[in-house]
């Protein structure tokens, strides 16, 4: 099992920056994908971006230029940096880890976008 931890959410003025954070409790050469998905109120979840464990990123086409995926081995912990702010980026949003054919999710964090 991987147990996943995230934190970094809060309420920002659209322009502004955010960054997210999920640690997980492997390292993260054992996991296959880590990613990020958000769901807003009404909405299905959604892939905002993921990273494989040979480091090939894939981003969502919204947040293509404005967001940035990462890992640091060393923490077990991938990153979600967030540029350029939009109120429709408001969301909970998550970290995804894939282990050996399932999938592991995080509790979630909060971030919302001020118009």
């Amino acid at each position: 099992q991987v147990q996943l931890v995230e934190s970094g959410g809060g309420l920002v003025e659209a322009g502004g920056s955010l960054r997210l954070s999920c640690a997980a409790s492997r390292s993260l050469f054992s996991i296959n994908v880590m990613g990020w998905y958000r769901q807003a109120p009404g909405k299905q979840r959604e892939l905002v971006a993921d990273s494989t464990r040979g480091g090939t990123a894939n981003y969502a086409d919204s947040v293509k230029g404005r967001f940035t995926i990462s890992r640091d081995i060393a923490k077990n912990t991938v990153y979600l940096q967030m540029n350029s702010l939009k109120p429709e980026d408001t969301a909970v949003y998550y970290c995804r880890g894939s282990y050996f054919g399932s999938d592991y999710w995080g509790q979630g964090t909060q971030v919302t976008v001020s118009s």
